[in-house]
């Protein structure tokens, strides 16, 4: 091989930078985000540099970046040596890398040219790397090693790897790249040799003895990769083709002079999780009570180069499948088309981290096309020299790491493209692709889930307000009325229907349409009157450019038979799940088709698709098909039933047709009142077994997971209904609003659209027809706006309402807050939950909401957790209004600093509060002292259930004074004596009475200070807690003995599972030795605890199948042998409900640590396991999707 120059200098500067000059070049590239900080910290000059020219950043005769760095480090003398080189390289004196090799047109753009013949054997040894890397696979690292690589370049290329075949591919081609001539198939067959892989170069002699050339894939633009002739053609031909299709666009179909550019769109993003599996992105506490308001909140992002962020996202690995959803006009298909154009420029970080960017269209795509089908039909241009199907499937397979797929619109893919076996479903599943990256947009409930769990799940949110007036203001620029935006800005602040829409940048650019037109079009406040004005809108310019008559009333009779015969066809298509209109289905079913092409209404579009050539009409959005659909819906229902015209026969296609159903409510009044007729039967039939508890949270017991889908499904049909009923303001639809919606549930923050409807029900609802619970949420919002939107929708009285207000963390900063928000109560008197938890409450701002009280007589639960500044003077000030709420069940007031001083002075004041089933006083300390105050009523709560006494000062003799009052509460569920130091003798104390309290569900005595004694006392009481289904004890001093025995007794089965599985019924699957009954399980970090106890509780935990927290965490540095790892291995898939496992403070050597990963990765529901970064062994894969390393 021909001297490189370059590689000399890499390793020349690599050997002669002192530490501080390398830590200043670390700094630099890091910094300056020329490479990812992680690799960089990683890496020594030489792998930075060779990464730099891997990523084209050091390309043939233009080393000024590296010139650049190394002259900000100090070292002037290396970087004239880099600048001589570049200027060799330019002159043709220095032999380029292959990499390198391209030559230049007259235009100075770059065109790739074949390699010559070189003196060294690069292009004979090349074809055995597919060979080998098929064959060596998980092997790779011991060739490394026998290559002469040593542990931070093995570590380097695994970190940059997905998977053990990439990893091989690349340590061959580095190798190749370092050694040039010296790189013979002779070396590398010694290399095997040693690296005991002997079939592998058994097979090799084969093969060369045959010379039989092995199938060569040269990947593109992966770590050590040339460029194949064939391939740059095809990434040049994907960019040009993106950039004359994407660039530009013309939103408005009728207006040619209107064209954005894509660099002008904002949208903004959300990130959520989407299911228990996703909730890996935060570390679940063993805490609850720790959680801050921002943890529990979405997280909005800036762009999808915040999804490779590990701070943000807490994936250990960069996401595979991201899933972005957005309700209809919300601007998804423009917003991937955006990221498309910035990803080939290599302007983000998903373009960074790919070389082939492919976009598919998946309304385009048909059954039976392949992905390499689609990508030929979509991506290039037909008249690319050389590039077909079978060229890029050769393309693909040899990039496989290396690829992006952006899937625009699963909601419009067709239903025979959707099934299994299909192509889509294939690639999102993973069985074609699996190393691709996917970025995947759609409509919410389209069903992406079926076929992948999405690693990120992002809402986009549509236009925040910076974006609306920015929007605005371009608009009217574009068509030259620059004195528009002003008064448009302030009419839609003024107008709050209106200001609901705006967001949703379909809609706003309609508004923008409109108030061009004629500004009184504008002040409709629905979807239906929007889109009516824009239909009246461009008739109206048509019959002005056509010299046509416009009646005073409705269209022109032309012009309403071809809308209605459009309308059809728009249905049937939408019912089909597709947007786009034959041509000459069209022309064969209306009459006139070509003045709605005069309309703006659709246009005559040849299909981008080479495969499927066509004309067809295009609608100008989805949601204009929708309308026009929905007008001819409400006509049709005059003759046609709508279970039959829309095959409405579940909840679910319901919500599949949102949009049509409000257009068709918004068209006429009998189709809204036939619509929710049969939207209230089929509410009626899927929500009955729903009850109030379903929807309350931190519910005694936990949801059931069934519960909870059915409950989610539950609200976005109430929003629908509600959307309806903005739609159509009527008193014969609001009858039928409230039989389909027996709860109401709303976060007025979150769901402003619906703010409209939730008031005109309000002021309309008559008493018969109230739901049976209200629930109105206001989170984290500013308290001047949370005022003002309580006092617009709660405006006068509403006797007999049953409504639950939680207001927790709006902050009230005065006494004259707390009063108005009293005035707006005053207009509810059936007030039953009233949430006030971190709301910055004083003794002073408390005094007039508990004055308050005598207007809340029927009020059932009280939060004021988590005002701190309450303290011992708030507690003075609650007690007189206690006995107005005599109702009162729920009593929470978790952290508000009070004392014993505090308890002493509200307990006598609860007496008469003879219901209450639940007392959260959390992390008061109250000591003995104030729970002797406690103890002298307790015993009058009988009804009790839940009582929290988590942190609150109680010793062994609180213990004492408390356990005889526990006994009177027979009924108690949830009992928390956490953190309180009642050390062995007080949980002595309580086992003797646990007899009494035979119904506890969730027994919580972490950080108690209890030992081995202490548990043993608890083991033999457990017999009587039969319904146990959550203990913790974690964080405290039980050793080996201890736990084993605890976990022993728990595996067997509780007297509730024996008569549910009695021995000899062989009818049941669950076998009877097995406790079916406990769900969580916390026994990690016990002092006494060692690496043999937790192996013998690996092989016992399986017999707890219906687990879905476990914390077997160690203490300090817990070894936990490959024995006992491979017992946890071997439970994991048979605790199938298991949704988070602690293993911190636990190391293992790479084989259990292995196994244990594998068997996580391969459960079908763990979501989050937590283990410790300095457990790790040296080298283990922690790719693992579930795998959250902490400390």
């Amino acid at each position: 091989m021909a001297n490189n120059p370059r590689q000399d200098l890499y390793l020349e500067i690599s050997r002669n930078l002192v530490d501080q000059e390398l830590r200043d070049l670390r700094n630099y590239v890091s910094g300056a985000k020329i490479l990812p900080a992680g690799f960089v910290q990683k890496s020594d000059a030489h792998q930075i540099f060779n990464q730099l020219e891997k990523e084209q950043k050091l390309k043939l005769g233009d080393l000024k970046l590296l010139s650049d760095l190394l002259r900000k480090i100090g070292r002037h003398d290396y970087a004239e040596q880099a600048e001589k080189i570049a200027e060799n390289e330019r002159k043709g004196s220095a032999q380029p890398s292959t990499s390198q090799l391209k030559r230049k047109g007259e235009d100075g753009e770059e065109f790739p040219v074949e390699k010559k013949p070189a003196p060294c054997r690069e292009e004979g040894i090349w074809k055995y790397f597919y060979y080998i890397k098929e064959r060596v696979s998980s092997d790779w690292k011991d060739l490394a090693f026998h290559l002469g690589f040593e542990r931070p370049d093995i570590d380097n290329i695994h970190a940059r790897n997905r998977d053990d075949k990439s990893r091989c591919m690349d340590l061959l081609e580095e190798w190749l790249k370092r050694n040039g001539e010296r790189a013979t198939i002779e070396v590398l067959m010694e290399a095997l040799s040693e690296a005991n892989l002997q079939s592998v170069v058994d097979g090799l002699r084969k093969f060369k003895l045959q010379e039989v050339p092995f199938p060569v894939p040269v990947p593109v633009g992966d770590a050590g990769t040339e460029f194949s002739s064939l391939t740059d053609v095809f990434k040049k031909s994907v960019k040009k083709y993106y950039e004359l299709k994407l660039s530009h666009f013309k939103p408005l179909i009728w207006n040619d002079n209107f064209t954005l550019d894509l660099s002008d769109i904002f949208t903004q993003l959300e990130l959520m999780p989407t299911s228990k599996k996703q909730l890996k992105r935060q570390q679940p506490k063993k805490h609850p009570w720790l959680l801050s308001v921002q943890e529990e909140e979405r997280k909005k992002i800036k762009s999808l180069d915040d999804l490779f962020k590990p701070d943000i996202t807490g994936l250990s690995t960069a996401p595979r499948c991201i899933l972005i959803e957005g309700e209809a006009g919300g601007g998804k298909t423009t917003f991937l088309s955006k990221e498309t154009l910035d990803a080939v420029s290599q302007k983000t970080e998903l373009g960074r981290r790919h070389d082939i960017i492919l976009l598919i269209r998946l309304r385009e795509v048909r059954e039976g096309e392949t992905i390499e089908e689609m990508v030929w039909d979509q991506c290039v241009d037909e008249t690319s020299e050389g590039i077909d199907v079978e060229s890029i499937r050769a393309i693909l397979q040899r990039n496989k790491s290396r690829v992006l797929f952006l899937l625009d619109g699963y909601d419009e893919l067709r239903p025979e493209a959707r099934a299994a076996g299909q192509a889509i479903p294939k690639l999102l599943s993973g069985k074609m692709y699996p190393n691709s990256t996917i970025v995947i947009t759609s409509r919410p409930l389209a069903g992406v889930q079926q076929y992948t769990r999405p690693d990120c799940h992002i809402h986009i949110m549509g236009f925040s307000k910076e974006h609306v007036e920015k929007y605005i203001k371009q608009y009217f620029s574009v068509v030259g009325k620059q004195e528009l935006p002003k008064a448009l800005t302030v009419q839609v602040k003024d107008n709050k229907l209106l200001n609901t829409l705006i967001y949703t940048p379909i809609f706003l650019m309609f508004v923008c349409v409109l108030w061009e037109e004629d500004q009184e079009m504008v002040s409709t406040g629905t979807m239906t009157g929007l889109y009516n004005n824009l239909l009246t809108c461009l008739v109206r310019k048509y019959c002005e450019r056509e010299g046509v008559d416009m009646p005073t009333e409705g269209l022109p009779t032309e012009v309403a038979e071809s809308l209605l015969q459009l309308s059809k066809l728009a249905l049937e298509a939408l019912l089909r799940n597709e947007t786009l209109l034959d041509l000459t289905e069209a022309k064969r079913e209306i009459v006139n088709w070509e003045l709605l092409l005069k309309l703006g209404l659709v246009s005559l579009e040849v299909s981008s698709s080479k495969l499927h050539p066509r004309k067809h009409l295009s609608f100008s959005h989805k949601t204009m098909q929708e309308f026009l659909a929905g007008r001819y819906v409400a006509h049709a229902l005059s003759n046609q039933d709508i279970v039959e015209l829309l095959q409405l026969t579940s909840i679910s296609k319901a919500l599949q047709l949102s949009n049509l159903l409000q257009f068709t409510c918004g068209c006429d009044s009998r189709a809204a009142q036939a619509v929710m007729e049969e939207l209230s039967n089929l509410s009626k039939k899927e929500f009955s077994h729903l009850r109030l508890d379903d929807f309350q949270k931190n519910a005694h017991p936990p949801v059931r997971p069934e519960i909870e889908k059915s409950v989610g499904t539950y609200r976005r049909f109430m929003f629908l209904c509600l959307d309806i009923l903005n739609e159509r303001k009527e008193p014969d639809v609001l009858q039928s609003v409230s039989r389909a919606l027996p709860f109401i549930i709303m976060n007025l923050h979150t769901h402003r659209k619906q703010h409209a409807a939730l008031k005109y029900y309000l002021e309309n609802i008559q008493s018969s027809h109230l739901p049976d619970r209200m629930i109105l949420e206001l989170s984290s919002a500013n308290s001047s706006e949370a005022l003002q939107c309580l006092e617009q929708i709660v405006a006068f009285p509403i006797p007999g309402l049953p409504l639950d207000l939680r207001l927790n963390h709006v902050t009230f900063y005065s006494p004259d807050e707390t009063a108005r928000l009293v005035s707006v109560l005053k207009n509810v008197p059936s007030l039953r939950v009233l949430d006030l938890s971190g709301t910055g409450l004083t003794p002073s701002s408390l005094q007039p909401l508990v004055q308050g009280f005598s207007h809340m007589s029927l009020l059932e639960e009280l939060d004021l957790s988590f005002n701190r500044a309450l303290g011992d003077a708030g507690m003075e000030v609650l007690k007189l209004g206690l006995s107005s709420v005599p109702h009162l069940a729920v009593l929470r007031l978790r952290w508000v600093c009070m004392t014993a001083v505090g308890m002493s002075s509200l307990a006598p004041c609860m007496h008469h509060l003879v219901g209450l089933r639940e007392l959260d006083i959390h992390g008061n300390k109250i000591g003995d002292t104030g729970l002797e105050s406690l103890t002298s009523i307790l015993p009058i709560f009988t009804a009790m259930q839940v009582l929290d006494l988590c942190a609150i000062g109680i010793s062994p003799t609180g213990m004492r004074t408390l356990v005889p009052a526990l006994c009177q509460l027979t009924r108690l569920i949830k009992l928390d004596i956490s953190h309180n130091a009642i050390g062995d003798p007080g949980l002595e104390c309580l086992a003797t009475i646990l007899h009494h309290l035979t119904a506890i569900k969730v027994l919580l005595l972490s950080n108690t200070g209890i030992s081995d004694r202490g548990i043993s006392s608890l083991i033999k009481a457990l017999p009587h807690l039969a319904q146990l289904q959550v203990l913790d004890v974690h964080l405290n001093k039980i050793g080996d003995s201890g736990i084993v025995s605890l976990v022993q007794k728990l595996c067997q089965p509780s007297s509730l599972d024996m008569e549910q599985n009695p021995p000899g019924d062989k009818s049941l699957t669950t076998a009877p030795h097995y406790n079916n009954t406990l769900q969580k399980l916390h026994i990690g970090e016990n002092r006494g605890i060692t690496g043999t106890g937790l192996g013998r509780v690996a092989q016992l935990i399986s017999a707890l199948p219906a687990l879905t927290r476990l914390d077997m965490s160690g203490n300090r540095d817990t070894h936990l042998s490959d024995t006992a790892a491979m017992a946890l291995a071997e439970a994991l898939p048979r605790l199938p409900a298991l949704e988070w496992l602690y293993l911190e403070h636990i190391s293992m050597k790479p084989a259990g640590f292995q196994a244990v990963m594998q068997a996580a990765e391969e459960h079908t529901k763990l979501a989050w396991l937590g283990y410790t970064r300095r457990g790790v062994p040296e080298g283990a894969d922690t790719t693992a999707s579930c795998l959250s390393l902490v400390g």
